[in-house]
C-alpha cells in the first residue's frame, strides 16, 4: 500500500482528506501536519510515497517545502492545491515537477480524480520501466547465448536487438576481473555488461569505425583501479563472437599472471595450432606447463584424472584422450625451442601401447607431463636471457615497422606466448610496454628536433597521427604537439 501525508493549515482541509476512501486506491494516509517545517519533520519520519501541500502555510510555503523533498527524493509524486489561482505559483510549480495543480476550494470529487490520474501515470511508469528491464535482461541473455553458441543464437539476438542489429560493423569482447561502475553511452556503440563464471564480460557493438576513445577509457580506468582486462581481437563478422569471447579469457588469464592491467590476446600470441575445443582442465593443464607452474600443474592433472574416471571410458578412448593432452604438451614444448632435437624422436603413442590398465596411463600421463615441465624450466634459465635480449635489439633495429609479436617471438624461435611470458620474467614489463617506451623516448628526440607530428608517427611505427598522439599523452602526460612547442 502506498503511504501519504496532507500538509494544510486549514482543519476543514484535513478534515476533507479523512473522508474520502484510501483503501480503494491502494493508499494509506500516515500522517498530517499544519506547516511547512512541520511538513519537513513527517516527511523525514515517514518516507511517503504521495505528498499533498498547500502552497501557502506558516512557517515554510509549500513550494518551498516540495522543492526540498523532490530534492531528496525526486520520485515523490507531489500534488499542491492554493486558492491563489495565479500563474507565477503554477509556473513555479510546473518548474518543480509537481504532478497536479489543484485550485480551492478543493472537493472530494477533485481529490479522487488527481489520484486516479497519479495512479494510471504510476501504473504506466512501473509498466515502462519493468519492460526496460525485461528488455535488458533478454538483450543480455540473447547476447551471451550468441557467444557461447555463435551462428545458433544469431538469428534471436537480431530478433531482441531490433534496428541497432543491422548497424553492428564489427564486435569485441573484453574479460574483466571487476565489473565497470560506469561505461559512458555514445552513438559509435553499444555495450552488454555480462557476467559468465569468474569473469566479468563487456561485449562491444561496433556501430562506426571509430568507437571514441572507448578502449582507452577502460585502458585507464584498469589502471587506475587495478583490474585486470583481457581483450578479444575484434571481427566483423557477429558470429565471430566466440572467438572474441574464448581469446578474451585466455587474455585476461596470461594477464593476471603477467601482472598486466590491460592485455590484448595479440599481446600474448594465442595458440594457434591448439584446437579450440579443450575442456577447462585440459585448458589449465597447459596453462600451467607453459608457465612453469609445476604445483598448479600437479593439481589440474589430477582434476583432469578424476574427471576421466567418472566418466567410465573405455580404453581406446581413454587412451586417446591421454594421448590427446600429451601431444598437446609436445605442442607447448616446441613453442619453446623449436629445433628441440629430443623431441623428433618421441613416439608417445607406441609407449602408451606398452600399458595395460587406466592406473598405469594415468602414472605415465604424469610422468610425461613432469618431463615436460622440468624440461621446459631448464630450457627457460638457460635461453631466457639471450633470447629476451635478441628480442631487444631487434626491436630497437626495427621499432619503426609495424611490428607484431608474432614476428618478433619468430625471430627468437619460440612460440609467442610462452615468448611474452618469457619476456615479462626478463624484463619485468610485458614487449609491448618495453616496446612503447622504446618508441616514445625516440618519439621525443624527434620532436626536439623539429620533426612534425604526422612524420614522427609514421617513423615510431604508428600509422594512425590520432592512435599515436593518444600513446604519447598517455606515456609523456601532454599531447605530442604540446610536447613540441614546449621545447
Amino acid at each position: 500500500m502506498l503511504k501519504a501525508v496532507v500538509f494544510d493549515d486549514e482543519y476543514i482541509v484535513l478534515q476533507g482528506f479523512k473522508m474520502i476512501d484510501w483503501a480503494k486506491f491502494g493508499i494509506e494516509i500516515v500522517a498530517t501536519a499544519t506547516n511547512g517545517i512541520e511538513g519537513l519533520e513527517v516527511f523525514e519520519e515517514y518516507n511517503p510515497d504521495i505528498v499533498f501541500s498547500d502552497i501557502r502555510m506558516p512557517g515554510l510555503d509549500g513550494l518551498n517545502v516540495i522543492e526540498r523533498i523532490l530534492e531528496s527524493k525526486p520520485e515523490t509524486i507531489c500534488i499542491v492545491f492554493s486558492g491563489f489561482n495565479e500563474f507565477e505559483y503554477v509556473k513555479r510549480a510546473i518548474k518543480l515537477g509537481v504532478t497536479d495543480y489543484l485550485e480551492k476550494p478543493i472537493t472530494i470529487d477533485m481529490i479522487e480524480e488527481s489520484i486516479k490520474r497519479i495512479i494510471e501515470k504510476m501504473n504506466q511508469q512501473k509498466l515502462q520501466s519493468q519492460w526496460e528491464l525485461n528488455k535488458e535482461e533478454l538483450l543480455e541473455k540473447a547476447t551471451l547465448d550468441l557467444l557461447l553458441s555463435g551462428v545458433k543464437a544469431e538469428s534471436k539476438w537480431r530478433e531482441l536487438f531490433g534496428q541497432i542489429a543491422e548497424k553492428v560493423i564489427s564486435v569485441t569482447v573484453l574479460a574483466l576481473t571487476e565489473k565497470p561502475l560506469y561505461i559512458d553511452r555514445d552513438p559509435s556503440y553499444h555495450v552488454v555488461s555480462l557476467h559468465n563464471g569468474e569473469a566479468h564480460l563487456l561485449v562491444i557493438f561496433h556501430l562506426e569505425d571509430e568507437i571514441a576513445g572507448l578502449f582507452q577509457e577502460i585502458e585507464d580506468w584498469s589502471e587506475q583501479s587495478k583490474v585486470y582486462v583481457g581483450a578479444g581481437r575484434t571481427y566483423s563478422s557477429i558470429v565471430d563472437i566466440e572467438k572474441s569471447y574464448k581469446e578474451a579469457k585466455q587474455a585476461l588469464r596470461y594477464g593476471t599472471f603477467l601482472d598486466e592491467e590491460w592485455t590484448s590476446f595479440d599481446d600474448i600470441g594465442g595458440d594457434m595450432h591448439l584446437p579450440s575445443n579443450l575442456s577447462k582442465q585440459e585448458e589449465n593443464i597447459l596453462f600451467f606447463l607453459r608457465t612453469g607452474d609445476e604445483v598448479g600443474l600437479e593439481e589440474h592433472l589430477e582434476l583432469f584424472i578424476n574427471q576421466v574416471k567418472t566418466e567410465r571410458l573405455n580404453p581406446q578412448v581413454l587412451e586417446r584422450e591421454i594421448l590427446k593432452l600429451v601431444y598437446l604438451g609436445i605442442e607447448v614444448a616446441r613453442g619453446i625451442d623449436k629445433d628441440n632435437d629430443k623431441l623428433n624422436d618421441y613416439f608417445p603413442h607406441l609407449e602408451i601401447r606398452k600399458l595395460n590398465t587406466k592406473e598405469e596411463m594415468f602414472s605415465w600421463l604424469k610422468a610425461q607431463m613432469e618431463l615436460f615441465v622440468n624440461w621446459s624450466n631448464n630450457v627457460r634459465q638457460l635461453t631466457k636471457h639471450i633470447s629476451v635480449s635478441k628480442a631487444c635489439a631487434y626491436m630497437k633495429e626495427n621499432y619503426s615497422k609495424d611490428l607484431t609479436l608474432q614476428e618478433v617471438s619468430d625471430y627468437v624461435g619460440m612460440n609467442p606466448t610462452y615468448f611474452s611470458l618469457l619476456f615479462k620474467e626478463e624484463m619485468n614489463q610485458s614487449y609491448i610496454k618495453y616496446l612503447t617506451s622504446f618508441r616514445m623516448e625516440r618519439a621525443k628526440d624527434l620532436l626536439n628536433k623539429g620533426c612534425k607530428v604526422a612524420e614522427v608517427s609514421e617513423k615510431v611505427g604508428y600509422h594512425s597521427p590520432r592512435h599515436f598522439s593518444e600513446v604519447f599523452k598517455k606515456y609523456v602526460g601532454i599531447k605530442p604537439g604540446q610536447f613540441k612547442n614546449t621545447v
